[in-house]
């Protein structure tokens, strides 16, 4: 089982926000195989619980505006780890030291990793 084309889809809209909020280490894992629920997970760094927040909110905001409906949100209050699932994409928004500490990467590591393609960045280096 792979992620479908509307999964795939969620994931450039997320990656896109997360990226337009400072979202670091942006990985997409297929967690199709495992989780027949769910296509995708997207794991996002943020610099600090602002941060975090702020990307959760534009990911969210971003899919709401697409059509997509949120099923649940847990962790805003916090905004150490925001969890937004989508169905299809579930988005994991960490602090820093919350993504070390957690290492979903790892628990997953036997999942395939999804191409992330973000826009290019006015004045970024090819």
């Amino acid at each position: 089982m792979t992620a479908t084309p509307q999964s795939l889809d969620m994931l450039q809209i997320a990656a896109t926000a997360a990226d337009a909020k400072g979202g670091e280490d942006l990985i997409a894992l297929d967690v199709s195989e495992p989780l027949p629920l769910v296509d995708i997970f997207l794991l996002v760094t943020g610099r600090n619980e602002r941060n975090v927040a702020a990307i959760a909110d534009e990911i969210e905001d971003k899919l709401l505006e697409a059509g997509h409906k949120r099923l649940r949100r847990e962790g805003r209050q916090e905004s150490r780890w925001v969890l937004i699932d989508f169905g299809d994409l579930v988005v994991h928004v960490f602090h820093e030291q919350e993504r070390v500490y957690y290492g979903l990467e790892r628990l997953w590591k036997d999942c395939p990793v999804v191409p992330v393609q973000l826009p290019a960045r006015a004045g970024a280096e090819e």
